[in-house]
């Protein structure tokens, strides 16, 4: 064998090595979870906040329907369609059998049951600010809820796209280590922070993003084109939003704008958990929005 066909190869298997390295899935230690137990009283308003049932839901799902978290819903986007899973509590499609640590696990480090990682059309990347305690409460509520025993469909993905460990080097260019908007924040405007950054993970749609996925971190919350390719997701900074923090608050309760006109779309069903906040949550929202550098 010729030396520099030995050094191609070589180099091939370490840079195999460093790949698989730095691709391994992340994890949430015993000890993080350890003596937590979560409470479905609080956690009711922190799943509402979560937006958990706007996805997981079945199609369609209207009033208490939408509290079985039966999955189905397609999320078209260009690399592929995904389809949310079922989280009810059955045991056998549902997370029912889930341990606290693999649902702390895949909400702050993008990785399912089996170890692999998800795509982070779930939201990971926003919920990984998200208090452990938190996520006990929000997985505390989902067992109160009924079962259902619809199986999770397969998410109708492509290669490459299909390679999950892939998502790990996703995970290592664009997964975030801190708060999006730093500095001086009053203490409501560090909830409302909480709330849209962590929680309500709403710069997942209101932010662009690369040609990778990644969000555009300099536009935080400055529009982004719909992900299925129709139409375009707001501005909601400073200035592009006008609007009053008592605005911003009662559009979260009741979908309707200064102008006379009401929510459509996605962001109606948004509004279907958000008007089931406490005020002063959705008032903390509004604070905070008024805080963020504007983008033009």
């Amino acid at each position: 064998m010729p030396p520099f066909l030995r050094w191609i190869i070589a180099l091939a298997l370490l840079g195999a090595g460093v790949f698989w390295v730095v691709t391994i899935p992340g994890d949430v230690s015993e000890n993080e979870v350890a003596g937590l137990e979560g409470d479905p009283e609080r956690g009711e308003p922190l799943f509402w906040a979560a937006g958990c049932a706007n996805c997981h839901a079945a199609p369609g799902a209207e009033g208490e329907a939408r509290l079985v978290l039966a999955g189905g819903q397609k999320f078209p986007s260009g690399f592929g369609t995904f389809l949310a899973p079922n989280i009810s509590p059955d045991p056998e499609h549902g997370i029912g059998a889930w341990s606290l640590r693999e649902v702390a696990r895949a909400m702050t480090k993008g990785v399912g049951r089996n170890g692999a990682h998800l795509y982070p059309a779930f939201p990971y990347n926003s919920y990984d600010m998200a208090q452990v305690q938190d996520v006990a409460d929000i997985y505390a509520y989902v067992m109160t809820l009924p079962a259902d025993a619809t199986p999770s469909q397969p998410h109708e993905v492509g290669f490459p796209f299909n390679i999950r460990r892939s998502l790990g080097g996703w995970k290592l260019l664009f997964q975030r280590e801190g708060w999006m908007v730093a500095g001086d924040l009053s203490e409501q405007q560090q909830r409302g922070r909480y709330l849209v950054e962590a929680l309500g993970h709403c710069g997942e749609c209101h932010t662009p993003r690369n040609a990778l996925g990644g969000w555009q971190s300099a536009k935080w919350l400055g529009g982004a084109a719909s992900p299925d390719g129709k139409g375009r997701i707001p501005n909601i900074t400073p200035g592009a939003l006008d609007w009053s923090e008592a605005d911003i608050a009662y559009y979260l309760e009741t979908g309707f704008t200064p102008d006379f006109d009401s929510a459509g779309g996605e962001m109606a069903v948004v509004v279907q958990s958000t008007a089931k906040l406490p005020p002063e949550d959705r008032a903390a929202i509004a604070a905070y929005l008024k805080a963020v550098p504007a983008v033009n």
